[in-house]
């Protein structure tokens, strides 16, 4: 049975939070490994990129699921942390020594909210 529009945008918002992890964690670790990677460690146009897709894909998201019924708002507040966790970090706000923290931790809490996003939607039965 094909999955929902809505589901699929879940999913998306899901892995790019997982890819942003994955950028903030492994890559500074194999940079200090490889001398020509430093270069794309710190590539801040890479960080913007990354927010501008997180920002409107969240957004369509959480709206296409307030249409089906009313999202909590607690969720609506884990998702708006998480989102405002990932623009501190891309724009290195408050502090640059601050930058991975604030995007891990944005990060998370974005992937938090669209799984518990995902988990409202009803699911077509497994068979």
């Amino acid at each position: 049975m094909k999955s929902p529009p809505g589901s699929l945008l879940d999913a998306s918002a899901i892995g790019l939070s997982g890819l942003c992890l994955a950028h903030c964690l492994l890559l500074p670790a194999t940079a200090a490994l490889l001398p020509a990677l430093p270069a794309a460690a710190g590539a801040e146009w890479l960080h913007l990129l990354l927010v501008a897709i997180a920002l409107p894909l969240a957004a369509v998201a959480l709206a296409r699921a307030h249409r089906q019924r009313p999202l909590p708002v607690g969720l609506w507040w884990l998702a708006a942390a998480g989102l405002s966790g990932l623009l501190a970090g891309a724009i290195g706000w408050p502090t640059p020594a601050l930058e991975t923290p604030s995007t891990v931790v944005g990060g998370v809490l974005l992937a938090t909210a669209h799984g518990w996003n995902w988990r409202r939607r009803p699911h077509p039965a497994c068979g």
